[in-house]
């Protein structure tokens, strides 16, 4: 494994210009990686700020700041209360999350994220859980991978790859990420690389549970910011877009009467906002990027 956890942050400059309100407040970087947006966001606090980076991967600890006003916990951010009462941090002025998958996991073979990898079927975040891909496809029923292959990879085939899996499963291991490509190219449609981009995304988002995690996130970190607090959330597929959209448009109390409504958050933008041109062409994960902003009520 390479000495060092890289990754190129995305929206990196407007993520921290939405984040910081307070210079002196507690913030989360609930996603730490390659910790490119915690540092550029202590940069930005002063002294009597505290700086919390959540990530369940060990390959992380390669690349922490070293800062006393930072904490790494080794954690999911679906439990971010729970740290939050360990450290008695009552509010938080600020909730970053850049989702999906870094740079790192992609290059790193062994990870087994990428259709290139010659690697075995994981995907996991966290090597200490016991779900893999393969696993997956392994045991899971008919209806379970038709299901995950449908609403997770959005394939109109799910249900056909599905029996495929479920008849061929039976004389055949796919040891291999790419030996699991090869065998799906009989249901490609459309353009390969996105077509399996698609498929492995789905497997990937199963493994790791990130939609379910992602909701108690927003949960969690609704329920801990102050007002005017901001969430930001930067991902990179519709199905978490379209979460965090509905999360942040959601109504919090309506005046039946009047037919007022009042909204938990009000919106930094209009409209998602999406990378720069120069972005664009140094980052090719930005493509898909889309950055939601809300000011909590």
């Amino acid at each position: 494994m390479n000495n060092s956890y890289h990754h190129i942050p995305v929206l990196l400059t407007p993520s921290v210009d939405a984040l910081i309100g307070n210079p002196s407040g507690v913030y989360i970087d609930a996603t730490l990686g390659g910790a490119g947006h915690s540092r550029a966001i202590l940069n930005r606090l002063d002294k009597n700020a505290t700086l919390f980076g959540f990530d369940q991967d060990d390959a992380v600890g390669l690349n922490l700041p070293q800062d006393d006003r930072f904490v790494w916990i080794k954690s999911n951010f679906k439990y971010l209360k729970k740290y939050m009462e360990y450290y008695k941090i009552e509010m938080l002025d600020g909730v970053l999350a850049d989702l999906g998958v870094s740079s790192f996991h992609f290059d790193e073979d062994q990870r087994g994220f990428s259709f290139q990898s010659q690697y075995p079927l994981d995907m996991r975040m966290n090597s200490s859980q016991p779900l893999r891909a393969i696993d997956i496809l392994q045991q899971y029923s008919e209806v379970q991978l038709t299901t995950i292959f449908f609403e997770y990879g959005e394939l109109t085939n799910a249900k056909k790859i599905a029996q495929a899996i479920i008849q061929d499963r039976k004389n055949r291991r796919w040891d291999s990420c790419i030996a699991f490509a090869n065998w799906a190219d009989a249901f490609v449609y459309g353009k390969r690389n996105k077509w399996m981009a698609q498929l492995f995304q789905a497997l990937r988002i199963e493994v790791n549970q990130e939609l379910s995690s992602l909701e108690m996130l927003l949960q969690e970190a609704t329920d801990l910011l102050k007002k005017d607090g901001k969430l930001v959330v930067i991902s990179y597929h519709s199905l978490e877009d379209r979460m965090v959209k509905n999360w942040m448009k959601q109504e919090k109390n309506v005046d039946l009467i009047y037919g007022k409504k009042d909204f938990l958050f009000s919106s930094w933008s209009k409209h998602a906002i999406v990378p720069d041109e120069k972005e664009l062409e140094e980052n090719s994960r930005s493509r898909s990027a889309k950055m939601r902003v809300g000011i909590k009520a």
